[in-house]
């Protein structure tokens, strides 16, 4: 029993406090957890997303012409899948808490950073060590949704934490533009500095560490180059990294040029492109998560697979059935519909392909490779583009998105879900509130 303070013994009975004991799992655990990390994700996506509506504010503001202002994208990507690939090894050995921790601290302070850039060069800087932060944080997120959630679960915990990305491109973007036009461009990212900061409280405050085994072997580059190559050569991890890579290409291909080419050929206004995309971020966020929990009973594979069907076939119809915005709206609406089935189901399929011990390596890859495929899915449609218009785009994502399902199909396995054990203790690393159910795949 402990006593608050010095107490006179006549006065024990009225200062006694009740015995500690373990704080059980609960609903309420589960809920704080993933509000943090859809907080997470909410502030990291949206951040990214906004560079391109307020590009000419950014250009106006520091003299960036435009040549300069398309560097600012790849120098984020580039450190974003650098750092991802860093981290991932780093993650397995220290625990995914202690990872949040760390990349959403950097993230508050690199978005915070925004409010003092005032040249090109102090930008580059200050996207790079964002884009770096980013990298800490991309496939930690999941990582850890794999951790913590058993594998019957983790469609819905998944489906929850990425529509984040939704709700960024449905709340975030259109404040974010608004802050940009009636100050600077540098309060949107003060405000998505917020919404980070306050993600990393929440972690440290409520989000534990999970009960998984850890890879305690030492860490160097050499070991960390043999083990991605290692999952690579491997058949259902190199498919698995190999289908997210498909995934991203086909969405730089068909995605990047298509507002282009519906202000340019169809004469849709700038403001009902941003309407387009209200609409289809919301498709994807009612789609996102009722895909998770729909997996969850069904499976991964079937989701994946009819829903890379069928974005094909959208694809493969806009040029076709798309007249003007209405027709565009719906189109769109459908296509962020089957990206939401696909992207929780392929997320919690990959969680479970490698054991506790490799999972931030496996996600972490997964994540450059993803980096790297919507960048080069987005360089080779310009170039379609250029030369054969839009519909040679559509051709390309379609082409790119059922190669992804047959590879899922046939060279991806659907894992098994164990019986679960009696829930164990956990460590929390500091963190305040009760342990959380072991995850086993």
């Amino acid at each position: 029993m402990r006593h608050l303070g010095r107490v006179p013994p006549y006065g024990r009975r009225l200062y006694r406090l009740p015995p500690t004991k373990p704080v059980p799992d609960s609903k309420r655990t589960e809920y704080l957890i993933l509000l943090a990390l859809w907080l997470m994700v909410f502030a990291a996506s949206a951040q990214v997303i906004i560079i391109a509506p307020i590009l000419p504010q950014i250009g106006a503001a520091l003299d960036i012409g435009e040549g300069l202002q398309g560097l600012l994208v790849p120098a984020y990507a580039f450190m974003l899948s650098l750092f991802a690939l860093i981290t991932g090894p780093i993650s397995d050995k220290i625990g995914r808490r202690r990872i949040l921790l760390y990349g959403s601290a950097a993230m508050t302070v690199a978005l915070f950073l925004h409010a003092f850039v005032y040249d090109f060069a102090s930008l580059m800087v200050v996207r790079a060590v964002a884009g770096a932060a980013g990298g800490v944080l991309s496939g930690a997120s999941v990582a850890y949704v794999g951790d913590y959630f058993p594998y019957r679960r983790r469609g819905w915990a998944n489906g929850w934490v990425m529509s984040g990305i939704a709700f960024g491109q449905i709340l975030g973007i259109p404040l974010g533009k608004l802050l940009a036009d009636w100050i600077n461009f540098r309060w949107p990212f003060l405000m998505f500095c917020f919404v980070m900061g306050a993600a990393w409280l929440l972690i440290w405050l409520r989000v534990p560490q999970p009960d998984v085994k850890r890879d305690h072997r030492a860490l160097s580059v050499r070991r960390a180059l043999r083990s991605y190559g290692g999952l690579l050569v491997q058949l259902k991890t190199g498919a698995a990294v190999a289908a997210y890579f498909l995934m991203f290409f086909s969405i730089g291909a068909y995605v990047i040029f298509l507002p282009t080419w519906l202000e340019v050929d169809l004469g849709v206004s700038g403001e009902q492109i941003a309407i387009l995309f209200l609409v289809g971020g919301l498709a994807n966020v009612v789609a996102s998560p009722a895909a998770g929990t729909v997996s969850d009973h069904i499976g991964r594979k079937p989701l994946i697979v009819w829903s890379c069907f069928a974005l094909g076939v959208i694809m493969l119809l806009t040029t076709y059935v798309v007249w003007g915005f209405y027709s565009a709206a719906l189109m769109f609406a459908i296509a962020m519909v089957t990206v939401g089935m696909r992207i929780s189901p392929l997320q919690s399929l990959l969680t479970a392909l490698v054991p506790d011990q490799e999972r931030g390596l496996l996600m972490s890859l997964a994540v450059a490779i993803g980096q790297i495929g919507i960048g080069l899915g987005s360089v080779v449609a310009g170039i379609l583009y250029v030369d054969m218009g839009y519909f040679s785009n559509t051709v390309l994502g379609a082409v790119t998105i059922i190669a992804m399902a047959l590879l899922v199909q046939w060279a991806v396995p659907e894992p098994k879900p164990k019986p679960q054990p009696a829930p164990a203790t956990q460590s929390t690393e500091g963190a305040v509130g009760g342990p959380a159910a072991s995850s086993s795949t």
